[in-house]
């Protein structure tokens, strides 16, 4: 379903990335993957062979991303999608114990590395009259918790950015989507505890949470449907997951 179509994927080393981009090659599309960790990448590309471009590349860096874009082999030059998909949440303090090099590290991955990707490969799908961008965003976008802080508000840019993106594209023919995932068991919970793996089983205890598979899945409908059909958003939860009281402080 995907053959003639070459995909960007940012932060394909692990998670949701790797699952895409395992998903849209066996489905016939050539990917570009795009991660920090060159060991991992060098893994993928001998599992997925020649359909399957590799970038060591932090999404951080403006000019890395520009040269990425500006040099990908004629094979994957033009790119038909972009999975923004590089992201992390680190801790979860109060934010006025959150230290200034994690606030930093959020807002340069979930929001600067959007901002250059996109930049970077949107004139492209402009000029040829078609494209898609997918951003992953997160439920932590429209539902605050504790110690959500500067994680959540990354995301809730990233659901702006993608509706006022459509705005700008409208008549274009280039489709927006913001997918906004629940709790998943990827990698996420043990970056944001800094490795520790029982704190991040202990997220997850007792409940089936997403998989990385059920969001590539999703991602993979989205880009498949007709043309003519855009999906703006798509907030999507474990069943085990949904809303609470509000919190009231009691004295």
């Amino acid at each position: 379903m995907l053959t003639g179509k070459t995909i960007f994927i940012t932060g394909a080393t692990s998670g949701f990335g790797l699952a895409c981009a395992r998903l849209f090659i066996k489905n016939g599309a050539h990917v570009v993957a795009t991660g920090r960790r060159e060991e991992r990448l060098a893994e993928l590309k001998k599992e997925l062979g020649e359909n399957l471009h590799t970038l060591t590349l932090d999404v951080r860096d403006q000019k890395a991303v520009e040269a990425a874009v500006k040099n990908l082999p004629a094979a994957f030059a033009n790119v038909d999608i972009l999975i923004n998909n590089a992201g992390l949440a680190l801790g979860l303090a109060s934010f006025e114990e959150l230290p200034l090099d994690q606030i930093q590290q959020m807002i340069g991955t979930n929001i600067s590395g959007v901002m250059y990707c996109t930049h970077a490969l949107l004139p492209q799908m402009v000029s040829r009259g078609g494209g898609h961008i997918v951003n992953l965003g997160s439920i932590a976008g429209t539902y605050p918790y504790p110690g959500g802080n500067v994680y959540g508000a990354t995301k809730a840019f990233l659901a702006q950015f993608s509706l006022n993106l459509r705005s700008d594209l409208n008549g274009k023919n280039v489709r927006v989507t913001n997918i906004e995932p629940g709790m998943c068991e990827t990698e996420f919970s043990v970056v944001r505890f800094e490795g520790d793996k029982n704190k991040a089983d202990n997220v997850y205890a007792g409940m089936t949470p997403l998989s990385a598979d059920d969001i590539a899945n999703t991602i993979f409908w989205c880009i498949t449907q007709p043309a003519h059909v855009n999906i703006n958003r798509v907030e999507i939860m474990p069943t085990q997951q949904a809303f609470s009281p509000f919190a009231v402080s009691r004295k």
